[in-house]
Parts: C-alpha cells; structure tokens; sequence
C-alpha cells in the first residue's frame, strides 16, 4: 500500500469520526435549528451558530450561502464554542455582525452582569481593570468568577474578552474605513503586532486578508458607521414615539426613520444617529467623536448604543413567556423594545424630576436642566449639548427648575454620592433623600435596561394590573383558590375602619404584582411595557 493510499485511509477515517463525534454531541434543539436555518428565519439570528465541518466554518442561521448537507453541520450557541470547535467565522454571513444573544439570562445574575461588563470592554484597552478587580465588582471570588465562566462557556473570562474583542474588531474591517491600526485600538489591542499575532491564531485569517476580501480602502477615521442588526419583529414606531414624547432639545433628534442623541463615556463625547431599515433587520449607526483618541472608547459607545435600542432581545422567548398570562393581557403587542437612556445617572435624574408631575411638565424640567449644566460642543457642523455631569450638578442652585426645594437638593445629593461613590451599586442610592424604591426601579428599567424589572409602583402599570389581572388565575395559586384584591374568603369589602382596609388593599397587591412577576420572570420589564403600552 503506497503512502498516498494510507493518507486517503487515514482522511476518510478521521472524517467518518468527526461526524460520528458531531453526532453524539448534537444540540437538543437541532431539528429546530435546522428547520430555522434552512430557511433563513431572521427571527433566530444569533440565538444559535451553524458550524459546518466539510467546509471548517461557522455561520449564521440567514447565511446567503447554499445550505450545507445536515449531516455536515454542528451547532452551537454562541461563536466562541464553534470557535472553540476549530471553526473559522464565514466571510459571507459575518457572525460578528449578529445581534447579541444570553441564553443563562435569568440563571445566572453574577454570569449576565460580567458578560455585560466585558461587553463593554472593561478587561481591554488603556483603563482595563485586572480579574480581581472585576470579580470585586462583581461582588464574588475570582476563582467562583473562573468556575462560573467555566461551567456555562466552557471557556475562562479572559478568553471569553479576548473573543469579542477580535469579533469586534472583524466587524470594524468589514463594515467601516478605519486603519488596520486604529481597528487594533479601537478593539482594546495595545499592540498592532500582538493584535495581528491573535487574529490569526483565533480566526485563522490576518486583518490584512479580510479589509482585502471586502474592498475597503483604509483612510482616516471621521464619522464611523455600523450596521447593528437584531431579530425580529421590532415596533420601531413604538419606541420611536416613547423617545419623541420624552426627547431633551438639543440633546436628543427624530425623524420618521431615525433616532440620535449626546453622549459621554469616559472621556469620550459625542452623538450618534440610528437609521432603521426594516428589510435588512437592523440600524445603521452613525458615530461622531469629539476626539479621535476616543476611539478606545467605542466597544463601550456601541454596546451603550444596542442597550438603548434594545437590539439583543429575543422576542420570541419573551412573547411566548408574556402569553403565559392569557386573558390578563388581553392587547398583547409583539416586538415591543426596552427604551434606554444613556446612563443611570441621567435616569435617575429623569425619575426625580418626573415625579408626581406629567410627562410634558417632566421633559420641559429636564430640558431646562440640560439647557442650563449640559456642556455645549459642535461636531460635524451640528451644535449639540451633553447631558450634564455630576460634577456640574452638586453645587447648582438649579434656579431655573419651578420645583420643589427637596427635589432639587436630591439631585445635587445624588450627584454628591455618584462623584464620591463611582462604583457603587444603585441599591446604596436609597440613603439619599428623595429617592426611593420607584425611582431605583425606574434607574434599572432604563438606565440599567434590566430585563425583569416590573414597576409595580408606577400608577399606570397599577392601572392596568388591577383591570387586567384582578379575579384572574396565577399560576402561583390554587385554582380554588384565585387571588383576587376585591374580596378575600367571602368577606365583605366594606371595613369601617379604612386605614385597615387600604392596608389590606395594598398587602393584596402585592402579593398578586409578585406572583405576576414570578409567572413572567425574567421579562417583567417587558410586561411593563405592555401595561404601559394599553392605557
């Protein structure tokens, strides 16, 4: 037998083992992952990866390409596993361009609030803290911090940073102009040579062969624009009239297809525009930086940028979970998105001066703030204000605000803390005077765009809550026994003592607001929404 045959032998026998090994670890949702990718369903973007062995790639669920035989094909939650795998991302479809995907949301909190942290490139470029540090953050050990990484990706924090930051800056020499460079810093590299040493390690491609394969020339960064897709559906009208109704002048524009606002993120200051196209499933995002050295920034600037139009959402989840509710929700309205703000320092400010006045009398306050502490810059020939730092409030007098002394002095108190306190957690806010319970929620509703956040104190959601849900079934409780807030074991409502009665009132509301938060967690963000969305 000649060298030649036993190499043939060899590769058939390897081959027939690798589909052999893909069939034993095939993923428990394959039939529906298979039915989504050969039809391309735009609705499972990123949920899942398609890595295909003849061909040593791994694709995306709407990959143009002709599909590759089931027999060929693995798949993976996430790019880093099928990178793991010996796969290549595809050069077509893009996988660093899906939306963002967090199948352990709701498991694991300490797990969810370090991917978001890495994310936003807290392990990378010239601020980035050591893992101790971000496992104080956490407020956990950094070996339970490995072990959790470990158990869930398979993979350690460092690699897991090491990924996206690669992933990101793939997405910067496929979709913008900027110098192979600047793409290095830009994705936290510190070195263009230990940059272009990983890349090709890890991706098995050089930067050099990838701006090649697109045909973009390399020039000096100005205005950058993305594409950062999502999965549908999507209610942009919805979140478009939300923004408009609570717009700050000069801080934040609309039109018909677009939304855009100011930013500061470290030392970096901007604006940004999100153009919609609905055919294409995504925004493109423009970005302006005051300073080009602000480019180390920008992994932050459009994580903070997906946050505020909600583009990682995985409306199907959170449709069917919501459903669980039945009749309760009689005007159920898929696609509805989180709408952020930019930061829970602004969030916070917009929870104080929106409290008991209206929405229109909130903004005009809130206007007026900016108008008077945000910093004015112009960029790009447009004229534009930052929303004002704490710096800038802790000693205002805030004259210029038609409001009552204890709202304005916590303001200036909450700037006080946040100057004092950067890291601290938004639970320590309540030992400031004027915020409350309400107002934490609204900071993690917005300015956090936690998921499960149900505003069980805000009127409206209130409003909705007792018409829609009062003498409906939970599935908390026995169905003999419905909760219900107008009578409780046959007793009459009528108590001559009414201190007692709407402290009885109240205790049944809570109950029944936790037990519909339960039924839907981790979405009760989203149920606000809603109930905000029928009044």
């Amino acid at each position: 037998m000649s060298h030649l045959q036993v190499s043939q032998q060899t590769q058939e026998s390897s081959a027939e083992t690798s589909k052999a090994t893909q069939a034993e670890v095939q993923h428990p949702k394959a039939e529906q992952y298979r039915i989504a990718r050969l039809s391309r369903d735009a609705r499972f973007d990123g949920l899942f990866f398609v890595g295909v062995f003849s061909t040593g790639i791994y694709c995306r669920p709407i990959c143009p390409a002709v599909p590759a035989k089931e027999a060929n094909v693995r798949y993976f939650d996430d790019a880093l596993s099928a990178a793991q795998a010996g796969l290549r991302p595809c050069l077509r479809c893009r996988p660093d361009s899906a939306p963002g995907s967090n199948p352990w949301l709701g498991k694991q909190t300490s797990l969810n609030r370090a991917m978001s942290l890495i994310d936003a490139g807290v392990l990378c470029g010239p601020q980035a803290i050591p893992m101790t540090g971000l496992a104080e953050r956490l407020g956990i050990s950094e070996r339970y911090l490995r072990q959790l990484f470990h158990d869930s990706l398979g993979t350690s924090p460092k690699q897991y940073a090491l990924y996206q930051q690669l992933m990101f800056a793939k997405q910067l020499l496929h979709q913008t102009k900027m110098p192979i460079t600047q793409v290095a810093f830009a994705a936290g590299f510190n070195s263009v040579r230990r940059f272009n040493e990983i890349f090709r390690q890890q991706l098995q491609l050089t930067p050099s062969e990838i701006r090649k394969a697109t045909g973009q020339p390399s020039l000096p960064v100005q205005g950058l624009t993305l594409k950062l897709a999502y999965r549908p559906p999507y209610d942009w009208q919805h979140l478009r009239s939300f923004f408009a109704q609570r717009a700050v002048p000069e801080m934040e524009w609309l039109d018909e297809h677009s939304y855009g606002r100011t930013f500061v993120l470290g030392a970096a200051k901007g604006y940004f525009c999100a153009f919609h196209s609905e055919q294409e499933a995504c925004f493109n995002v423009t970005i302006h930086l005051a300073e080009a050295d602000s480019l180390s920034q920008l992994k932050g600037i459009i994580s903070h940028i997906r946050r505020i139009l909600d583009l990682d959402a995985d409306m199907l989840t959170i449709g069917d979970k919501l459903q669980a509710l039945g009749k309760a929700l009689p005007q159920m309205s898929p696609g509805l998105r989180l709408p952020g703000v930019w930061s829970p320092f602004e969030a916070a400010c917009r929870a104080i001066l929106g409290q008991q006045v209206s929405v229109t009398q909130a903004i005009k306050l809130l206007g007026q703030l900016v108008a008077d502490y945000g910093e004015t810059i112009s960029l790009n020939e447009k004229t534009v204000r930052l929303f004002p730092t704490p710096a800038a409030l802790v000693d205002a007098s805030l004259d210029g605000l038609k409001m009552p002394g204890i709202r304005k002095e916590a303001i200036r108190a909450l700037a006080a803390f946040v100057m004092a306190n950067p890291e601290a957690e938004i639970d320590d806010w309540l030992q400031i005077k004027g915020i409350g319970p309400w107002t934490l929620d609204y900071v993690r509703l917005r300015g956090l765009s936690l998921p499960d956040v149900l505003l069980v104190g805000d009127l409206v959601v209130k409003q909705q809550l007792l018409s829609n849900l009062t003498h409906q079934q939970t599935s908390e409780q026995p169905s003999e026994q419905p909760l219900e807030l107008a009578a409780c074991d046959g007793e009459a409502v009528e108590e001559k003592d009414h201190k007692a009665a709407k402290k009885r009132a109240q205790t049944q509301y809570q109950a029944l607001s936790q037990a519909v938060l339960r039924q839907v967690a981790p979405w009760g963000s989203y149920l606000t929404l809603q109930l905000w969305n029928q009044q």
